[in-house]
């Protein structure tokens, strides 16, 4: 809970800053560098904070930093590994939430964006949407166990239109390891395997139809010795 509402219903910066620096401080502690470390809590208390407008000069005058260069640098320029930043959140994730009786969650989340430039934007289905529009779409990975989910995984997932583009690539600046077509099952199981690498504990995988529709995925989980439950599509022969 962030505290620190003021009697008129906004918030307080100097109520909840302090709360939410002490709950980033394991993640923090992971970013190594002492300007990401400022900036990170900065970054996400615009991003949570009020205001519509989340782009960086908007959020670093609201917040009154004067440290826009320093901002943007952290979201635009900076080139740091956020491997430790993921495992960290797998194991607060397993913290709070793992155990036996936990479910790992597979499904999409997309992100509806104008234009073309942005990163595995193309026309593909968009489940925000219900329908293709143009947009991004991310493999997640969520822990969850009674009514308590935790995401811990958000991976991009590169349609066609992009892997088949070197040129395109290059132009994002896309990561030379990450240029090589990948499918949503394909993603989810190395995201799987990560989370087994951290000992994240849950007993089941769930996943929808599709996925479920992979036999390949499904192949994975077993041989992975996971207990798995997914859909499957009604014309599907099992």
């Amino acid at each position: 809970m962030i505290h620190g509402w003021s009697a008129l219903g906004g918030l307080t910066m100097a109520g909840w800053e302090d709360e939410l620096e002490r709950w980033l401080m394991p993640f923090l502690d992971r970013l190594g560098h002492k300007t990401r470390q400022r900036m990170c809590p900065l970054y996400v208390a615009g991003l949570i904070g009020p205001g519509d407008r989340k782009s960086v000069q908007p959020m670093a005058e609201r917040l009154a930093t004067g440290n826009y260069d320093q901002l943007h640098h952290f979201i635009a320029d900076g080139i740091w590994d956020a491997t430790p930043l993921e495992t960290e959140l797998l194991n607060q994730a397993d913290r709070l939430v793992g155990g036996r009786d936990a479910v790992l969650v597979i499904d999409d989340t997309s992100l509806p964006k104008k234009g073309e430039r942005s990163v595995g934007v193309a026309a593909q289905y968009a489940s925000a949407l219900g329908k293709t529009a143009n947009c991004q779409t991310m493999v997640s990975l969520t822990l969850a166990r009674g009514e308590v989910p935790v995401m811990v995984a958000l991976r991009l997932f590169l349609p066609d239109s992009w892997t088949s583009d070197v040129s395109r690539l290059k132009r994002a600046r896309v990561p030379v390891e990450h240029r090589t077509p990948r499918s949503k099952p394909e993603i989810a199981l190395a995201e799987i395997d990560r989370a087994i690498a951290a000992n994240v504990r849950f007993g089941c995988v769930l996943a929808d139809a599709g996925y479920g529709l992979s036999a390949p995925f499904r192949q994975g989980l077993t041989e992975r010795g996971l207990a798995w439950a997914v859909g499957i599509p009604r014309h599907l022969k099992v």
